[in-house]
């Protein structure tokens, strides 16, 4: 197995996590950088900057490197989503600097990878996304394949920057309309079920509804079946869950939280900051990577 150099400190987590999975799966295949550019079409120095944290991988790179890890590319692909709006946030804040001691400049087919990966943080936003990459391509961006060398300019380099902080923004700002339009529909298609429930009918425990005043709730009927822990909201092992998602998978995370003793806050399906410490008291116990997203290992470490 390949000993890895450290990655990067201010690394966001989510970004850690798809950087640390892309690691496994190159190690898996026994293949070299080289016969893995070979492989992919990307470049050997393309692919050092991606599995050493310092260059998000474009979709297609990741699904390729998915094939040759015989992994499952939508798994893979989820947290590369993730890691994309990660990504997207950390590239809007920072600007390049300039002088003898500026950071390498990225190859102009990475920075149209980059917008493409930002692009798919959300399906609302993938058309527009996608304009905004042509757009870039016809201002200039000669992207004439992962082995394309050329550096541009200094003048190009900061409108390619601003571009692309540009289309990150967009995507953030389409992600976060999305999530509130979202949860506002099945708040509303909770109230309406509620509603329609007859008064004489009785269950022996309470389904997930709204209260009148606050956000839904979900009930906790925990029971073990097949020696796994399952809470009624959701038998899925394998969904991707950071802060800002909402559903019964995330409620389903909550209520075997609660079980194991930690304390997501309310129950309420919302992956908020008190579910996201919660997690990361679990995956420290456990001695999972603590970055409080839950996957595959997060799930198996609930449900056990």
């Amino acid at each position: 197995m390949s000993r890895w150099k450290a990655l990067p400190g201010e690394l966001d987590p989510r970004v850690r996590q798809l950087v640390v999975r892309l690691r496994r799966l190159k190690d898996h295949s026994g293949l070299s950088l080289r016969q893995l550019a070979a492989k992919t079409g990307y470049s050997t120095s393309s692919w050092e900057r991606y599995l050493g944290g310092r260059s998000l991988p474009p979709r297609e790179a990741v699904e390729a490197m998915a094939r040759i890890g015989g992994d499952d590319p939508t798994r893979l692909l989820a947290l590369h989503e993730v890691a994309a709006e990660a990504w997207g946030e950390g590239r809007a804040g920072t600007s390049a600097p300039d002088g003898p001691n500026a950071p390498e400049v990225p190859e102009a087919s990475e920075i149209t990878g980059t917008a493409d990966a930002a692009g798919t943080a959300g399906a609302a936003g993938a058309a527009h996304t996608v304009e905004v990459a042509g757009a870039l391509q016809a201002a200039g961006a000669d992207d004439t394949g992962p082995y394309n060398l050329s550096a541009p300019n200094e003048e190009t380099r900061h409108g390619r920057s601003l571009r692309v902080a540009l289309v990150a923004g967009s995507v953030a700002l389409v992600l976060a309309v999305s999530s509130a339009v979202l949860l506002a529909v099945r708040l509303s298609d909770g109230d309406t079920r509620a509603s329609a429930t007859p008064l004489g009918s009785a269950t022996s425990s309470v389904s997930p509804s709204p209260s009148p005043s606050g956000p839904r709730t979900y009930a906790c009927e925990v029971e073990r079946i097949d020696g796994r822990w399952y809470a009624g909201n959701s038998r899925t092992r394998d969904a991707v869950l950071a802060e800002g998602l909402a559903g019964p998978e995330v409620a389903e995370a909550q209520c075997l939280l609660r079980r194991a003793g930690f304390a997501p806050g309310v129950v309420d399906g919302i992956f908020g900051p008190h579910t996201k410490s919660a997690v990361e008291q679990l995956q420290k116990r456990a001695g999972l990577v603590v970055d409080g997203i839950i996957g595959r290992h997060t799930w198996g470490a609930l449900r056990r």
